[in-house]
């Protein structure tokens, strides 16, 4: 089949118009599944591939050649941004053609909307939420407007594998089709896929129909890759490798030039000339400002709060050097002109400012030529790595990241677990393992969503109306999302919902939404399943050092207000955290949900410690940290032991597990080997290291540990006593028992815990 001459006339109109000279492998790919066959479709290409178009311009000529009574194609993207971006390029394509696209969010124009109640047609551009709260507000429209939907199209489907919000996607297009009886095809679109085959069953949930997934030639992926580390107060670790740093005025701040990086291999970065920061400046975020300056660049931070605190340091000083502000802020929380401005002025190729980001332009947003990007600290997944780096090198240039990693010197009576450098370490074991394995994180399938069977639960009766509890079960535990959820389990949700005023029986026996439930779906913030804008105050004693979003358990750590914190209480309802003062030097996880990190990654982070091999993106600074931090890993034995005795009583125990699995070890630990070790002072710090002081010898530790774990563990019993872990948005009004089970069952990571463990 020639993909050229099967498309529409329009379609071959905008191909010529826009100079291409032949298709991509992935354009050929997209059009034999969509045209020759009638099933799913999964398409995975690298940022910039011309995904979009693979997936829409066969469509679109199926639409033109049979045009459809109702809304054709709902295309459901997670950004707002996203979807701003892909209505100008699709209205573009799709003017000649007169097939009308609409977007609908919160953003979007009210004129548009009803313009489509009133003729449904072509294409809607949606976001997970405004999809929900069209399910609930207009649930009447919902069979006229999609009877005769011929396809879904899922955008950056990867972005919602491992957690409720792509559950409750799913959930949405299900009960769609089921209310409008239509059975379209399912096309999802990803630049970072960690396992097709379950991202693909994943996209295919409900759905009657296979998902494909083509393969194609995709191409040589080059990149250009830079890592240099700072200590946040001189002197820097690579200050005593001569010929790397150029000391010229004592007043200002220099760093050695660029040399050699990677694409996985041979490109280099070429050399930057120095821009000088105040005097005084963070030497990390000084070394952005000065290789920030005269290009267009993105800086990205893990968080909305260092986003937030890395952009003032730099206006700050572009203010004390007499430069013109160049630096815009982005993130979700922003409103909608502050975003806007951003996109715009990064589409822009003879723009010059430079915007720090968070992970709202990480995903397929067009920005033009950007000619690099930063990454401060190392991210949590591979995804994310590949997401940012994919910002980059656009329109036939390479990709190009430079990670700034920074650390606090450790303090001279130190212990060993304190002296890696723990984010230089990840950020190299995420590149590796790419390199290496073409290793990405896989979907997360198999939880417990009590949270967002609630929410479910709750939008139902909502949008439908009375029914019995037999009817609500048939629609709510018919839904994919929910195969692990029994009967019973259904059946004591309910009961509780009803005895807290959510849901409430009427005289026909049926059940509709209680006064108390009415006032959370009634809510705008109900139509969304993550926790969104919910900040926690940070107290000690009588002083507030500010805010974080996402609290660690008791005994658990945050960064604060320049020093490390230790959590004493959390207060849920109240959303104080109150914390007291403790010495060291940790990573912070600024609102990230603990449980984003692989076990891979702890795994390939220990063969960076243990191996010699050199890193050729590694500049001066990062190769001497590097060095101290293997010299130090090889002085305690780490690579044949995971325990390391400190001196007197205490330990450190490095078991290389994921989040999850780390979790679970820790419970186990002290939940069912506390007795036994003599174990006091149990002292984390997630996912790295466990410091606690016992009463054993190493042997009898390994022993003891071995022999508890070959037991069948329960995993009701690695809940604290008394413990209501709330973890999801909704989890507050889950009876205990769910919420317990769920985290239980559903967070805890056993077998990986149990596996590690009898290697020991």
């Amino acid at each position: 089949m020639n993909v050229y001459e099967r498309y529409a006339p329009f379609i071959r109109e905008y191909i010529y118009n826009s100079g291409w000279k032949v298709l991509r492998g992935v354009q050929n790919a997209a059009a034999d599944v969509i045209f020759n066959t009638d099933e799913n479709l999964l398409l995975t290409a690298s940022t910039a591939s011309g995904k979009t178009e693979a997936a829409f311009f066969p469509i679109l000529t199926l639409l033109d050649e049979n045009p459809s009574s109702s809304v054709g194609v709902l295309y459901i993207a997670p950004l707002k941004a996203l979807i701003n971006d892909q209505f100008l390029r699709l209205n573009y394509i799709c003017e000649e053609a007169d097939i009308k696209v609409t977007r609908w969010h919160g953003d979007a124009t009210q004129t548009g909307k009803r313009k489509l109640l009133k003729k449904p047609s072509g294409i809607l551009q949606i976001t997970p939420e405004s999809l929900e709260s069209l399910m609930i507000n207009k649930h009447m429209e919902i069979m006229s407007l999609f009877y005769d939907l011929r396809f879904i199209v899922v955008d950056e489907i990867h972005s919602l594998l491992r957690g409720d919000r792509g559950l409750q996607t799913f959930c949405l297009i299900e009960r769609l089709c089921k209310m409008a009886g239509c059975d379209p095809r399912r096309i999802g679109l990803s630049a970072t896929i960690g396992n097709p085959k379950l991202a693909g069953d994943f996209l295919g949930c409900g759905s009657k129909r296979k998902t494909l997934i083509p393969e194609f030639d995709r191409g040589k992926e080059t990149w250009r890759l830079s890592m240099e580390h700072f200590f946040n107060t001189d002197p820097q670790a690579g200050e005593d490798i001569k010929d790397n740093i150029s000391f010229q005025d004592k007043n200002k701040l220099h760093y050695p030039d660029l040399g050699k990086a990677t694409e996985s291999g041979e490109e280099n970065i070429k050399k930057s000339n120095d821009y000088s920061a105040p005097r005084g400046a963070n030497p990390g975020l000084a070394y952005i400002f000065e290789h920030t300056k005269g290009k267009k660049c993105l800086v990205f931070t893990n968080s909305r709060e260092e986003c937030e605190a890395v952009c003032q340091h730099m206006r700050q000083y572009c203010e004390a050097m007499h430069e013109p502000d160049r630096f815009l802020i982005h993130h979700g929380n922003l409103s909608a002109s502050y975003r806007e401005s951003a996109e715009e002025e990064m589409k822009d190729d003879d723009s010059l400012i430079s915007i720090c980001a968070t992970a709202t332009l990480e995903l397929g947003i067009d920005i033009g030529r950007l000619e690099r990007a930063f990454q401060i600290d190392a991210p949590f997944t591979v995804s994310g790595f590949l997401q940012r780096l994919g910002r980059t090198g656009r329109r036939d240039a390479p990709s190009e990241m430079w990670f700034v990693m920074r650390e606090d010197h450790p303090e001279p009576r130190a212990m060993m677990p304190e002296m890696i450098p723990w984010y230089l370490i990840q950020g190299i074991a995420l590149v590796q393992i790419y390199i290496e394995e073409r290793f990405v994180e896989p979907p997360r399938l198999d939880r417990l969503p009590y949270s967002l069977l609630y929410h479910q639960t709750m939008s139902t009766l909502a949008s439908i109306g009375e029914m019995t509890a037999a009817e609500l079960a048939s629609r709510v535990l018919s839904l994919s999302a929910f195969k692990r959820i029994s009967q019973d389990d259904f059946r004591a949700l309910l009961l509780h919902l009803i005895d807290i005023d959510h849901i409430n029986r009427t005289e026909n026996a049926g059940l509709i939404v209680g006064i108390s439930g009415e006032r959370v779906v009634n809510n705008y913030k109900f139509y969304a399943v993550f926790v969104e804008n919910i900040e926690y105050s940070v107290r000690t004693e009588s002083q507030e050092l500010g805010t974080i979003v996402r609290p660690p358990d008791n005994g658990g750590k945050i960064a604060i207000a320049g020093r490390v914190w230790v959590v004493e209480e959390v207060d849920h309802k109240r959303r104080v955290v109150y914390v007291s003062p403790v010495k060291g030097n940790i990573p912070a996880y600024f609102g990230d949900v603990a449980g984003d990190i692989h076990t891979r990654i702890l795994e390939r982070m220990k063969t960076v410690l243990s191996e010699n091999k050199e890193y050729i993106y590694l500049m001066s600074n990062a190769k001497k940290r590097l060095l101290e931090a293997r010299e130090c890993f090889k002085k305690a034995n780490l690579y044949d032991k995971p325990l390391i005795h400190l001196g007197g009583n205490m330990w450190a125990l490095f078991p290389w597990l994921g989040s999850f699995a780390f979790l679970t070890l820790e419970r186990f630990l002290r939940l069912h080997c506390e007795k036994e070790l003599g174990l006091r002072g149990v002292n984390p710090c997630r996912p790295y290291f466990i410091q606690f002081t016992m009463n054993v010898s190493e042997k009898e530790f390994y022993k003891t540990v071995k022999e508890k774990a070959l037991e069948d563990i329960d995993p009701m019993s690695l809940m604290y006593e008394k413990e209501v872990p709330v973890f999801e948005k909704y989890d507050e009004f889950i009876p205990e028992e769910l919420v317990k089970k769920g985290f239980a069952y559903g967070v805890l990571d056993i077998e990986g815990m149990k596996n590690r463990v009898k290697e020991w």
